[in-house]
């Protein structure tokens, strides 16, 4: 039998010196993630800090038009929080496309953002798995990779980040807000994920004892319209094989803004910059958001049995940015 202590601090700043003091402890928000990777032997922490009590569960505009989301802000609150519905409905639509209702009534926001890949070779203590024991190998890469990653990848992982609000997130350049040992910070969350490279075990650039306590989005851009397309094997409670979070506004027919992010394709929610620089003033037509795609996904790098993936992002990115187009110009 293996000791677990279980703590529930009554600040944030205690939480944070809790978790300084036991080495090996883990934050416990809902638990949907951590819990289960608990049950297969791969999370082995000696201490869960419930943070589930501190004051982290409020959604808030801010005096620029923004929103305030606390870290422990529950995943069914905030898609149906009317702030929420009225200016970042692709925040809304990725929330609602994420798990089951059960489970949105119990996950996180910080836990969402921190979840992590569902790689069945990392889920399986029984394999060898570079993300979670490094130096192990990938056996992703010549085994079952069919919904692994074509993009950001490294021979040292393969693996996916599975969070549907992260990259609605992404596409709405929202803010991470972290709490540690050393003070806030803030880290803007199209850099909080990391590409595996050659340290594939570590997820987000956070620091040891760091706790996430909000997350922060601008305004939406005026005019703008946005949403959250996801294809998946079945209609339910499924992890992506693409998504898509965009966000555009046009103007006279052409693209004054755009904001591409995609899930399901790599390590880390992906923006599509080179996307964006192509739609930039461009005409707003089918033609121009293929050009756009396959500018993004030129740098793919599909494995043996995933190479569907990359023609999916394309055929979702133009559909998507028409659908948008068409509410624009209603």
């Amino acid at each position: 039998m293996k000791p677990l202590g279980y703590l529930r601090p009554a600040s944030v700043a205690e939480a944070v010196r809790t978790v300084a003091v036991h080495p090996g402890a883990r934050f416990l928000g809902g638990g949907t993630n951590l819990v289960d990777l608990m049950k297969l032997g791969v999370e082995t922490p000696g201490v869960l800090v419930d943070v589930t009590r501190l004051p982290l569960d409020r959604t808030e505009p801010t005096s620029e038009g923004g929103l305030r989301i606390g870290a422990t802000v529950r995943n069914s609150d905030l898609a149906a929080h009317p702030l929420v519905r009225e200016r970042y409905p692709a925040l809304s639509q990725a929330l609602l496309a994420g798990a089951s209702g059960q489970l949105r009534n119990v996950a996180t926001t910080g836990g969402n953002l921190l979840q992590r890949t569902r790689c069945p070779y990392f889920q399986d203590v029984s394999k060898p798995c570079n993300k979670r024991a490094p130096g192990t190998g990938c056996p992703a890469r010549e085994g079952a990779h069919r919904d692994l990653a074509v993009l950001g990848h490294s021979e040292n992982c393969v693996a996916t980040h599975p969070s549907d609000l992260s990259a609605a997130l992404a596409a709405l350049d929202a803010t991470v807000v972290l709490h540690g040992p050393e003070g806030e910070r803030t880290v803007p969350v199209t850099g909080f994920h990391r590409l595996p490279g050659e340290n594939p075990d570590q997820d987000t650039v956070i620091r040891p004892g760091e706790l996430i306590t909000e997350v922060v989005l601008p305004p939406a851009p005026a005019g703008s319209a946005q949403l959250y397309r996801k294809v998946r094997d079945r209609a339910s409670y499924a992890f992506a094989l693409v998504s898509v979070a965009a966000v555009l506004t046009v103007r006279d027919g052409r693209v004054q803004h755009a904001a591409l992010a995609f899930g399901g394709l790599a390590h880390r929610p992906w923006r599509a910059t080179a996307a964006e620089a192509v739609l930039l003033g461009a005409p707003a037509t089918a033609e121009t958001f293929a050009r756009a795609a396959a500018a993004e996904l030129a740098a793919a790098r599909p494995l043996r049995d995933n190479a569907f993936k990359v023609d999916l992002a394309r055929r979702l990115t133009v559909d998507a940015l028409t659908e948008l187009t068409g509410r624009a110009a209603a």
